[in-house]
């Protein structure tokens, strides 16, 4: 049992969450602030790219995961994850250099990573209907 595609995936969301965590490190070093965000718009935009990653990625790469386990042909996966990646590093960009209001960057990810869950839990229903469905 190997997810070699879902597995690429999350090398790149593992490195995405390393430089998320960079800055988020680098903020609280300049602010000599364990715990918070201070009083700074970008200090605060950082640990909520950072934390929104950790909010969606896990759930989008378990998903990803289960499906390619389950059959789910491997270009549904790649496109599907190919989403969920796009979106997520979309969403982070947009949150930093938008400093966390509206900015095109952070409304497609979030849109793209909806997107590619919505997508990953329908293959899944799908693929549960084939294996036990009729």
């Amino acid at each position: 049992m190997i997810v070699p595609v879902t597995g690429v995936f999350a090398a790149v969301i593992g490195i995405l969450l390393l430089v998320l965590s960079a800055q988020v490190v680098k903020f609280r070093l300049k602010h000599k602030k364990g715990l918070g965000v201070a009083d700074d718009r970008d200090f605060e935009s950082a640990v909520r790219a950072h934390a929104n990653l950790v909010e969606y990625a896990p759930l989008g790469l378990i998903m990803l995961a289960i499906a390619e386990l389950n059959g789910v042909p491997g270009g549904l996966i790649y496109w599907t994850g190919m989403g969920l990646v796009v979106g997520r590093i979309l969403h982070a960009w947009g949150m930093i250099n938008g400093r966390g209001g509206p900015h095109w960057a952070r409304m497609s990810g979030i849109l793209l990573t909806w997107l590619a869950i919505l997508v990953t839990a329908l293959l899944l229903f799908w693929n549960v209907w084939q294996v036990y469905g009729s």
